[in-house]
Protein backbone atom coordinates (compact mmCIF):
# COMPACT_ATOMS: atom_id res chain seq x y z
CA UNK A 1 0.00 0.00 0.00
CA UNK A 2 1.37 3.40 -1.00
CA UNK A 3 1.69 5.96 1.79
CA UNK A 4 2.59 9.65 1.83
CA UNK A 5 6.15 8.67 2.75
CA UNK A 6 6.43 6.86 -0.60
CA UNK A 7 5.45 9.93 -2.62
CA UNK A 8 6.97 13.21 -3.70
CA UNK A 9 5.43 16.21 -1.95
CA UNK A 10 2.16 17.50 -3.48
CA UNK A 11 3.70 20.91 -4.27
CA UNK A 12 6.59 19.44 -6.24
CA UNK A 13 7.37 21.36 -9.44
CA UNK A 14 9.76 21.14 -12.37
CA UNK A 15 12.90 23.24 -12.48
CA UNK A 16 15.32 24.14 -15.25
CA UNK A 17 16.18 21.73 -18.07
CA UNK A 18 19.80 21.59 -19.19
CA UNK A 19 20.60 21.03 -22.87
CA UNK A 20 24.04 20.33 -24.32
CA UNK A 21 24.27 22.31 -27.55
CA UNK A 22 26.66 22.44 -30.48
CA UNK A 23 25.96 26.02 -31.62
CA UNK A 24 25.40 28.13 -28.52
CA UNK A 25 24.71 31.42 -30.32
CA UNK A 26 22.09 29.88 -32.57
CA UNK A 27 20.37 28.10 -29.72
CA UNK A 28 20.35 31.18 -27.50
CA UNK A 29 18.86 33.09 -30.44
CA UNK A 30 16.09 30.54 -30.88
CA UNK A 31 14.98 30.50 -27.27
CA UNK A 32 15.47 34.25 -26.75
CA UNK A 33 14.13 35.69 -30.00
CA UNK A 34 11.56 33.05 -30.95
CA UNK A 35 10.37 31.37 -27.74
CA UNK A 36 10.68 34.78 -25.98
CA UNK A 37 12.75 33.72 -22.99
CA UNK A 38 15.10 36.22 -21.38
CA UNK A 39 18.84 35.65 -21.12
CA UNK A 40 19.34 35.77 -17.35
CA UNK A 41 23.08 35.23 -17.60
CA UNK A 42 25.69 34.07 -20.08
CA UNK A 43 29.16 33.23 -18.88
CA UNK A 44 31.68 31.34 -20.94
CA UNK A 45 29.97 28.41 -22.55
CA UNK A 46 26.82 28.44 -20.42
CA UNK A 47 23.67 30.49 -20.99
CA UNK A 48 20.79 30.62 -18.51
CA UNK A 49 17.41 31.59 -19.94
CA UNK A 50 14.06 32.09 -18.25
CA UNK A 51 11.06 34.30 -17.74
CA UNK A 52 10.64 36.98 -15.07
CA UNK A 53 13.95 35.94 -13.54
CA UNK A 54 12.87 32.28 -13.19
CA UNK A 55 15.41 29.92 -14.84
CA UNK A 56 13.85 27.57 -17.40
CA UNK A 57 16.71 26.45 -19.64
CA UNK A 58 20.45 26.03 -19.20
CA UNK A 59 22.31 25.80 -22.52
CA UNK A 60 25.79 24.30 -22.20
CA UNK A 61 28.15 24.68 -25.16
CA UNK A 62 29.55 21.25 -26.06
CA UNK A 63 30.78 21.50 -29.68
CA UNK A 64 32.93 18.41 -29.25
CA UNK A 65 29.84 16.21 -28.92
CA UNK A 66 27.81 14.67 -31.72
CA UNK A 67 24.06 14.39 -32.04
CA UNK A 68 22.49 11.39 -30.34
CA UNK A 69 21.97 8.24 -32.37
CA UNK A 70 18.50 7.81 -33.89
CA UNK A 71 16.00 5.97 -31.70
CA UNK A 72 18.08 6.48 -28.57
CA UNK A 73 16.70 7.45 -25.16
CA UNK A 74 16.74 11.08 -24.09
CA UNK A 75 14.53 14.14 -24.43
CA UNK A 76 11.19 13.92 -26.23
CA UNK A 77 10.30 17.52 -25.41
CA UNK A 78 10.66 20.28 -22.86
CA UNK A 79 7.24 21.76 -22.13
CA UNK A 80 6.89 25.42 -21.15
CA UNK A 81 3.54 26.40 -19.65
CA UNK A 82 2.31 29.98 -19.95
CA UNK A 83 0.06 31.67 -17.40
CA UNK A 84 -2.31 33.16 -19.99
CA UNK A 85 -3.50 32.25 -23.46
CA UNK A 86 -2.40 35.68 -24.66
CA UNK A 87 1.19 34.98 -23.55
CA UNK A 88 1.08 31.57 -25.20
CA UNK A 89 -0.26 33.08 -28.42
CA UNK A 90 2.53 35.67 -28.45
CA UNK A 91 5.18 32.95 -28.12
CA UNK A 92 3.57 30.70 -30.73
CA UNK A 93 3.32 33.61 -33.16
CA UNK A 94 6.94 34.54 -32.50
CA UNK A 95 8.32 31.04 -33.13
CA UNK A 96 6.11 30.50 -36.17
CA UNK A 97 7.20 33.85 -37.63
CA UNK A 98 10.93 33.48 -37.03
CA UNK A 99 11.34 29.70 -37.44
CA UNK A 100 8.26 28.60 -39.44
CA UNK A 101 9.73 25.21 -40.34
CA UNK A 102 10.20 24.32 -36.66
CA UNK A 103 6.41 23.94 -36.10
CA UNK A 104 5.38 20.27 -35.85
CA UNK A 105 1.75 20.37 -34.68
CA UNK A 106 -0.86 21.52 -32.18
CA UNK A 107 -3.46 19.77 -30.04
CA UNK A 108 -6.20 20.33 -27.52
CA UNK A 109 -5.46 17.79 -24.78
CA UNK A 110 -8.61 18.60 -22.74
CA UNK A 111 -6.45 19.61 -19.77
CA UNK A 112 -4.37 21.96 -21.92
CA UNK A 113 -3.83 23.52 -25.33
CA UNK A 114 -0.42 22.79 -26.80
CA UNK A 115 1.81 23.72 -29.72
CA UNK A 116 4.85 21.69 -30.72
CA UNK A 117 8.15 22.71 -32.28
CA UNK A 118 11.64 21.36 -32.85
CA UNK A 119 14.57 23.62 -31.99
CA UNK A 120 17.53 24.06 -34.37
CA UNK A 121 19.37 21.06 -32.91
CA UNK A 122 16.41 18.69 -32.93
CA UNK A 123 15.19 19.03 -29.34
CA UNK A 124 11.43 18.90 -28.96
CA UNK A 125 9.67 21.95 -27.54
CA UNK A 126 6.07 22.20 -26.31
CA UNK A 127 4.46 25.56 -25.54
CA UNK A 128 1.13 25.24 -23.73
CA UNK A 129 -1.54 26.69 -21.48
CA UNK A 130 -3.48 24.77 -18.81
CA UNK A 131 -7.20 24.84 -18.34
CA UNK A 132 -8.27 25.35 -14.74
CA UNK A 133 -8.08 22.15 -12.72
CA UNK A 134 -11.82 22.34 -12.09
CA UNK A 135 -12.28 21.58 -15.80
CA UNK A 136 -10.17 18.41 -15.76
CA UNK A 137 -11.95 15.05 -15.62
CA UNK A 138 -10.64 12.08 -13.63
CA UNK A 139 -11.78 8.46 -13.76
CA UNK A 140 -10.34 5.53 -11.80
CA UNK A 141 -7.38 7.65 -10.69
CA UNK A 142 -6.40 8.77 -14.18
CA UNK A 143 -6.87 12.15 -15.79
CA UNK A 144 -8.76 12.32 -19.06
CA UNK A 145 -6.49 13.57 -21.84
CA UNK A 146 -6.92 13.40 -25.58
CA UNK A 147 -5.30 14.63 -28.80
CA UNK A 148 -7.80 16.82 -30.63
CA UNK A 149 -6.75 18.96 -33.58
CA UNK A 150 -6.22 22.59 -32.61
CA UNK A 151 -6.18 25.05 -35.51
CA UNK A 152 -3.11 27.24 -34.93
CA UNK A 153 -4.34 30.07 -37.13
CA UNK A 154 -7.73 30.10 -35.44
CA UNK A 155 -6.04 30.09 -32.04
CA UNK A 156 -3.90 33.09 -32.93
CA UNK A 157 -6.87 34.97 -34.34
CA UNK A 158 -8.69 34.46 -31.04
CA UNK A 159 -5.89 35.05 -28.53
CA UNK A 160 -3.15 37.12 -30.17
CA UNK A 161 -4.20 40.53 -28.86
CA UNK A 162 -2.59 43.85 -29.70
CA UNK A 163 -1.47 44.02 -26.08
CA UNK A 164 0.33 40.69 -26.49
CA UNK A 165 2.00 41.93 -29.68
CA UNK A 166 3.09 45.13 -27.97
CA UNK A 167 4.43 43.30 -24.87
CA UNK A 168 5.18 39.74 -26.04
CA UNK A 169 7.18 38.87 -22.92
CA UNK A 170 4.41 39.85 -20.53
CA UNK A 171 2.99 37.05 -18.41
CA UNK A 172 4.80 34.36 -16.52
CA UNK A 173 5.98 30.99 -17.78
CA UNK A 174 7.62 27.95 -16.23
CA UNK A 175 8.65 24.41 -17.04
CA UNK A 176 5.34 22.59 -16.83
CA UNK A 177 6.60 19.11 -17.62
CA UNK A 178 9.40 17.15 -19.23
CA UNK A 179 8.69 14.29 -21.61
CA UNK A 180 11.38 11.64 -22.12
CA UNK A 181 12.06 8.98 -24.72
CA UNK A 182 12.85 5.73 -22.91
CA UNK A 183 13.49 2.13 -23.82
CA UNK A 184 10.80 0.44 -21.73
CA UNK A 185 7.70 1.76 -19.97
CA UNK A 186 7.60 -0.80 -17.11
CA UNK A 187 11.18 0.15 -16.24
CA UNK A 188 10.20 3.81 -16.34
CA UNK A 189 7.31 3.13 -13.99
CA UNK A 190 9.59 1.22 -11.60
CA UNK A 191 12.01 4.16 -11.41
CA UNK A 192 9.77 7.23 -11.58
CA UNK A 193 6.78 5.88 -9.63
CA UNK A 194 7.86 3.01 -7.40
CA UNK A 195 11.23 4.51 -6.42
CA UNK A 196 11.24 8.27 -7.04
CA UNK A 197 7.68 8.77 -5.82
CA UNK A 198 5.56 10.23 -8.61
CA UNK A 199 1.98 8.99 -9.07
CA UNK A 200 0.60 7.64 -12.34
CA UNK A 201 -1.92 9.99 -13.94
CA UNK A 202 -2.38 8.36 -17.37
CA UNK A 203 -1.17 5.48 -19.52
CA UNK A 204 -1.36 4.95 -23.25
CA UNK A 205 -1.21 1.20 -23.59
CA UNK A 206 2.30 -0.18 -23.17
CA UNK A 207 3.92 2.76 -24.96
CA UNK A 208 3.52 5.84 -22.75
CA UNK A 209 3.28 6.74 -19.08
CA UNK A 210 2.33 10.08 -17.50
CA UNK A 211 3.18 10.86 -13.87
CA UNK A 212 2.86 13.77 -11.45
CA UNK A 213 2.84 14.95 -7.87
CA UNK A 214 -0.12 16.61 -6.19
CA UNK A 215 -2.71 15.84 -8.85
CA UNK A 216 -1.19 17.77 -11.76
CA UNK A 217 -1.97 16.18 -15.15
CA UNK A 218 1.73 15.35 -15.56
CA UNK A 219 5.08 16.67 -14.44
CA UNK A 220 6.89 14.01 -16.43
CA UNK A 221 6.08 11.54 -19.17
CA UNK A 222 7.98 8.69 -20.76
CA UNK A 223 7.29 6.99 -24.08
CA UNK A 224 8.83 4.40 -26.40
CA UNK A 225 7.33 5.77 -29.63
CA UNK A 226 10.77 6.40 -31.16
CA UNK A 227 13.00 4.56 -28.70
CA UNK A 228 11.61 1.10 -27.85
CA UNK A 229 14.40 -1.11 -26.57
CA UNK A 230 16.90 1.74 -26.21
CA UNK A 231 19.71 1.16 -23.77
CA UNK A 232 21.77 3.59 -21.72
CA UNK A 233 22.61 6.89 -23.37
CA UNK A 234 26.08 7.80 -24.46
CA UNK A 235 27.43 11.31 -24.01
CA UNK A 236 25.85 13.36 -26.81
CA UNK A 237 24.20 16.64 -27.64
CA UNK A 238 20.69 17.05 -26.25
CA UNK A 239 19.42 16.49 -22.74
CA UNK A 240 21.91 17.22 -19.98
CA UNK A 241 19.71 17.04 -16.88
CA UNK A 242 16.18 17.50 -15.56
CA UNK A 243 15.64 19.44 -12.34
CA UNK A 244 12.79 18.62 -9.96
CA UNK A 245 12.03 21.21 -7.28
CA UNK A 246 10.81 19.95 -3.90
CA UNK A 247 9.36 22.23 -1.19
CA UNK A 248 12.35 22.11 1.16
CA UNK A 249 15.57 20.34 2.11
CA UNK A 250 13.70 17.81 4.26
CA UNK A 251 11.74 16.62 1.21
CA UNK A 252 14.96 16.33 -0.79
CA UNK A 253 16.49 14.25 2.01
CA UNK A 254 13.39 12.05 2.17
CA UNK A 255 13.51 11.43 -1.58
CA UNK A 256 17.23 10.62 -1.32
CA UNK A 257 16.58 8.13 1.46
CA UNK A 258 13.79 6.51 -0.56
CA UNK A 259 16.00 6.15 -3.63
CA UNK A 260 18.88 4.68 -1.60
CA UNK A 261 16.46 2.31 0.15
CA UNK A 262 15.63 0.95 -3.30
CA UNK A 263 19.30 0.40 -4.05
CA UNK A 264 19.92 3.38 -6.30
CA UNK A 265 23.18 5.31 -6.19
CA UNK A 266 22.73 9.01 -5.51
CA UNK A 267 25.09 11.97 -5.16
CA UNK A 268 24.39 14.56 -2.44
CA UNK A 269 26.31 17.85 -2.56
CA UNK A 270 24.63 19.24 0.55
CA UNK A 271 21.94 21.07 -1.42
CA UNK A 272 20.92 18.89 -4.35
CA UNK A 273 20.61 15.15 -4.87
CA UNK A 274 21.43 13.66 -8.26
CA UNK A 275 20.36 10.27 -9.58
CA UNK A 276 20.35 8.66 -13.01
CA UNK A 277 17.35 6.80 -14.41
CA UNK A 278 17.79 3.43 -16.19
CA UNK A 279 18.78 5.22 -19.44
CA UNK A 280 21.29 7.57 -17.79
CA UNK A 281 18.98 10.57 -17.92
CA UNK A 282 20.25 12.71 -15.04
CA UNK A 283 17.63 13.83 -12.51
CA UNK A 284 18.52 16.55 -10.00
CA UNK A 285 16.37 17.12 -6.90
CA UNK A 286 16.67 20.51 -5.21
CA UNK A 287 14.71 22.48 -2.61
CA UNK A 288 12.65 25.49 -3.60
CA UNK A 289 14.36 28.81 -3.01
CA UNK A 290 13.62 30.03 0.51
Amino acid sequence: MTTAADLLAPDTAMGAVTLRVGDLDRMVGYYRDAVLLDVISQLGGTALLGRDGVPLLVLQHAPELRSAEPRSAGLFHTAIVFETEQALAAAVYSVASRFPHSFTGSSDHLVSKAFYFTDPEGNGVELYWDRDRTQWSWAHGQVEMSTIFLDPNGYLQEHLTQEALDSPRAGGASIGHVHLSVGDVPQARDFYVDKLGFEVTATYGPQALFVSAGGYHHHMAMNTWNSAGAGRRGLALGLGQVEIVLPDADEVAAADARLRHHGLQTADDGLTVTVNDPWDNTIVLRPAAG
